[in-house]
């Protein structure tokens, strides 16, 4: 008899569990996904070319508020919890009403759901959204590229458009960001890395990219996976980078599955130590010492620069900021609210008196955001409303901290000015010497 399944997500890590372990499964049937934290992603199917011969008519994707009813109306046996940055209470509430439901609560893990390169593999992860992934991703990819190597980064997934045609994409140039018809979200994380001149993979088949960037027309010497939320990597890592935040200091040890992260790593980067409070700093270490004593630590910054101080001294600003790290990963502050009070801003206005939409729908969602505007962007609307809520604020300037060039995607008739941020290691160990190290084993 096959076990009827619902694998609950949020279009990533649930998508790449159903590839690796119940695509071709007979033991199975996966009934539907169900979606959380991305809005507008539920009401959609996932493909029939994509969900393999299974499963002719598609798969279901349904709000995770009907979670219960469709364990009961399905004879669900098993529920896959598969997507990540969430807190260890909210998980273990979510297993309490699939268990009350009925069904068992499950979490498939490394063994099943790793898919191992032909390349040496780097991962960077980290303990929440917002840690300094990126940031991290491009200093290796920097120190990589100054031995002569070609690194193709792959990107956790962002499949909120057509999943059929996101199956593989490749972003080599700007315009390739128009060509896929990105979010905000997806531009955030991809444009960093082709302005740079750096290949970018992502898309809904983990297995197929991974093959796709392995032979690269550009040539590939190392795969390095840039992570997403605090999710662990998709593919066998021969190192694995792990980016803790002593903002957050104890969620490394509280949340799902930073804490996998923290264990997993062979390197744990400490970020923004210099904007931290000691104390921050001193908790993130004992919490290495409690979980992975072995690990490198590696000391971090992020030091900031902008475009044009003078929009910021004295000025009443709007602060634009990174928009799941504001939500799901609930930080209180970004580059953007730095750079206001290293260039002496006189006030940061709050946004919320001005937000239409589909954006101040956000602000009731999380409502702890604050004075600062998430830079949501799923949707066209979401991009207008986001347009007009800036246009419509009551401040002299705009300091945008999401690291696109937002001026490209909406039209911001109000001054502003763009915020930069990159990892700066402090001291030794440095990455530069653990990569060293590593291209040494592999006879690179």
């Amino acid at each position: 008899m096959k076990k009827n399944v619902v694998i609950i997500g949020a279009a990533g890590r649930d998508f790449h569990n159903f590839n690796t372990y119940f695509r071709n499964n007979k033991n199975y049937n996966v009934v539907a996904f169900t979606a959380a934290q991305i809005p507008d992603i539920d009401g959609r199917k996932y493909p029939t070319e994509l969900a393999g011969e299974l499963y002719p008519n598609g798969i279901p994707i349904e709000a995770e508020e009907e979670l219960a009813n469709l364990i009961k109306n399905n004879n669900i046996d098993d529920c896959v919890f598969s997507y990540s940055d969430v807190p260890y209470p909210r998980v273990m509430n979510i297993s309490a009403l699939v268990n009350a439901a009925g069904a068992n609560f499950m979490l498939l893990g490394p063994k099943d759901t790793m898919i191992k390169s032909t390349k040496p593999v780097i991962s960077v992860v980290a303990t929440r959204t917002g840690c300094g992934k990126s940031q991290t991703s491009r200093k290796v990819i920097e120190c990589l590229m100054a031995k002569g190597l070609k690194v193709i980064a792959i990107r956790h997934p962002m499949p909120y458009g057509d999943l059929n045609a996101q199956k593989v994409q490749r972003f080599a140039v700007v315009e390739d960001l128009a060509k896929h018809k990105c979010t905000i979200e997806e531009m955030e994380e991809y444009e960093p890395h082709v302005v740079r001149g750096n290949v970018i993979y992502a898309g809904v088949d983990y297995e197929a990219i991974l093959r796709a960037a392995e032979n690269d027309p550009n040539g590939c010497d190392v795969i390095l996976w840039d992570g997403g939320n605090n999710d662990f990597s998709f593919y066998k890592s021969d190192l694995t980078i792990t980016v803790a935040d002593p903002h957050r200091p104890g969620h490394a040890l509280n949340y799902y599955p930073g804490e996998v992260n923290m264990r997993l790593a062979d390197v744990i980067v400490i970020n923004k130590m210099d904007t931290a409070s000691p104390k921050g700093i001193q908790t993130v270490r004992k919490n290495i010492d409690k979980v992975n004593p072995n690990a490198i630590v590696v000391d971090g910054a992020s030091p900031i620069r902008v475009d044009d101080a003078s929009l910021i001294k004295g000025k009443k600003v709007l602060v634009v900021e990174d928009g799941p790290t504001l939500t799901h990963g609930e930080m209180k502050l970004g580059a953007g609210t730095v750079a206001a009070k290293k260039f002496g801003a006189k006030e940061i206005i709050d946004p919320r008196p001005f937000a239409t939409g589909k954006l101040a729908e956000t602000f009731k969602i999380y409502p702890n955001i604050g004075v600062l505007l998430p830079a949501m962007g799923y949707s066209k609307e979401q991009l207008k409303d986001l347009e007009t809520t800036i246009n419509n604020s009551d401040c002299d300037s705009v300091i945008i901290g999401t690291p696109i060039d937002l001026s490209r995607v909406i039209d911001i008739k109000k001054p502003y000015t763009r915020v930069y941020y990159d990892l700066q290691e402090i001291g030794e160990p440095s990455l530069k010497g653990i990569l060293g190290d590593f291209l040494a084993k592999f006879k690179l």
